[in-house]
């Protein structure tokens, strides 16, 4: 890759990253911000019925799952950016071939080639 193209590729991690930063922090205080009433928007403080209190349990731990989620893929990119810094982006950590363009483009943070990947998630699920 020349260096155009890994400017684009920086650029664009650096934006995907700036994005996801903003979501965490906003899931983050959803999930973890509020009590209860807040998060009900509840102008008292009545008993509530017990099938809210599940309701709220349920979409904290889904918003808890998003933020862990897109936590990853932020350490993902930091350790993209970091690559680029050391010359080493698009190289896959599997097989230490190129990554192609084409994945890089659709998922500037990916570290495995599609064949690695590939074989990765088959492991993860057998096991």
């Amino acid at each position: 890759m020349d260096a155009k193209e890994i400017a684009a590729f920086k650029k664009a991690l650096l934006s995907l990253r700036e994005r996801l930063m903003g979501n965490v922090n906003s899931l983050h205080g959803e999930a973890l911000g509020k009590n209860r009433q807040d998060a009900a928007g509840d102008l008292s403080n009545v008993p509530f019925h017990m099938a809210d209190l599940g309701t709220d349990n349920y979409e904290r731990d889904i918003t808890i799952h998003l933020m862990e989620n897109e936590s990853e893929a932020v350490r993902s990119i930091d350790q993209a950016l970091a690559k680029i810094e050391q010359g080493t982006f698009g190289v896959c950590e599997g097989c230490t071939k190129k990554i192609p363009k084409t994945r890089l483009v659709a998922i500037p943070h990916a570290g495995l080639c599609l064949e690695c990947q590939k074989k990765e998630e088959s492991e993860a699920g057998a096991s």
